[in-house]
């Protein structure tokens, strides 16, 4: 069975400037700072040492974190797929009960960003989205209770 999470290029491609960042820069900043507080002195009652090492340590957690994700995702090409239903990578566009029009794209857990209107093939839309083709209603069970949805259109981009 394949234990790998679906991710895009796109999000991929984030995950990896991200970490690019944290190793090259912020994890060379933080080495300085340490540096610097350890020069002033007592590391007992030090508070910027204190803080600093702190720092250092959700530093190296996300770092670790990004290297577990990109070592154990699988990029899908979504501009390759060619599908007549839903599925991961697809943008769909719904109208809600109140005949509000949304968007979403469906892309991995990691890359889901509500605000960016990217929702995860996991989330409760999600997986009531996959599989489904236009003109599909489906019913997803929210927190606040259940919301219908009609799918007007879904592309791939």
């Amino acid at each position: 069975m394949d234990n790998t999470t679906p991710i895009t290029r796109q999000g991929f491609d984030k995950l990896n400037q991200e970490l690019e960042q944290l190793i090259k820069v912020d994890r060379e900043d933080i080495k300085k700072v340490i540096a610097e507080a350890r020069a002033l002195g007592d590391l007992k009652e030090n508070a910027e040492y204190h803080s600093a090492k702190e720092k250092q340590a959700l530093l190296e957690g996300r770092i670790g974190t990004i290297q577990g994700i990109i070592a154990n995702c699988r990029i899908i090409d979504v501009e390759s797929i060619k599908s007549d239903k839903i599925v991961f990578g697809a943008m769909v566009t719904l109208t809600n009960e109140n005949g509000d029009t949304l968007v979403y794209k469906i892309v991995g857990q990691q890359e889901s960003n509500i605000k960016d209107g990217k929702i995860s093939y996991n989330s409760p839309i999600g997986k009531a989205l996959i599989g489904r083709e236009e003109g599909d209603t489906i019913l997803v069970r929210a927190p606040k209770g259940d919301v219908e949805y009609e799918i007007e259109s879904f592309t791939f981009e």
